[in-house]
């Protein structure tokens, strides 16, 4: 059986002060996920602004989740990927050095390989790394959609390739996967989709909102990995609302916002070309978020 990494995973965002990355209230934030039962954390995802990081930065934010989360059981899941196989390589090969159990390696971005062309990708990366390695399709981001024949086959041939985290928000797409090799570790990809995946069979969920609510995403996770179905669609339909706000406009701007107003991160700053939300969203956020009981440190 392959190596994997599953379950209830947060896609943390990246807290900047002044221009830098907060390191110590980074920190903080993982360290808060730990304490409310999340099985891994993912630094430097899209939700972490891995576009807008430094190499050096992204490498300091692989090392911080690895040392908070030295001690625990929770798994660092680290974001490794790039529209260039041989930084993708780089970045897979100081993630494994560094201590992370395994990575997230988005789909190329804006050059619009083939699917040949994402298969020699995927592939020359498996091959530099023992680690367990976790596809990213997000094509509303990439302009790059890694098809469900191209997933599989990378599964098959690659030994360390385990799954994929779609983000495609298409559910169909999640039940083409499984129905043709039930064994790929699928992970939701989409908050607003959580269930629905996991009750298809997906092994797990790499999500936004749980930077906010850890406690409830987990619940939601292990409730239907457990058969727990009804259970875990109750805690689905709660979040249905704090779910659609955070996608108000593009992520991670209204999960920073809403990650500031509950006081988890000092100072709202984000990198340009990212800016902070409307004031209209600004309130539709901070009414939502009354709503929920958002654990602190």
């Amino acid at each position: 059986m392959k190596k994997s990494i599953y379950g209830a995973m947060t896609a943390l965002v990246t807290p900047f002060k002044n221009g830098k990355i907060d390191e110590d209230g980074y920190e903080k934030l993982i360290k808060r996920q730990i304490k409310n039962g999340i099985d891994a954390v993912v630094p430097v995802g899209t939700t972490g602004e891995s576009a807008t990081l430094t190499h050096d930065e992204h490498r300091i934010c692989i090392e911080i989740a690895v040392n908070a989360c030295k001690n625990s059981d929770v798994k660092v899941l680290a974001g490794a990927g790039s529209n260039a196989t041989h930084e993708a390589i780089g970045l897979a090969e100081f993630a494994q050095n560094c201590g992370a159990d395994g990575i997230l390696s988005v789909a190329p971005y804006y050059n619009k390989p083939t699917q040949e062309g994402l298969y020699q990708h995927y592939k020359a990366i498996s091959k530099s790394v023992d680690i367990p390695i976790l596809l990213y399709n997000v094509p509303s981001r990439t302009g790059c959609d890694i098809l469900p024949e191209t997933i599989i086959r990378l599964f098959n041939d690659c030994d360390n390739i385990y799954g994929v985290k779609e983000a495609s928000g298409n559910i169909e797409r999640c039940v083409d996967i499984l129905a043709h090799e039930p064994k790929i570790y699928l992970l939701s990809g989409d908050d607003a989709i959580n269930y629905p995946v996991l009750s298809n069979g997906g092994k797990g969920v790499i999500s936004v909102t749980s930077n906010l609510l850890p406690d409830q995403t987990s619940a939601l996770t292990h409730y239907a990995m457990q058969n727990e179905f009804l259970k875990a669609k109750e805690i689905n339909d709660k979040l249905y609302n704090i779910n659609k706000v955070l996608f108000c406009e593009s992520n991670p701007i209204p999960i920073k916002a809403a990650m500031y107003i509950a006081g988890l991160i000092d100072s709202l700053e984000y990198r340009l070309p990212l800016v902070t939300p409307s004031s209209e969203n600004l309130k539709k956020i901070e009414s939502i978020m009354k709503t929920y009981d958002i654990k602190g440190f």
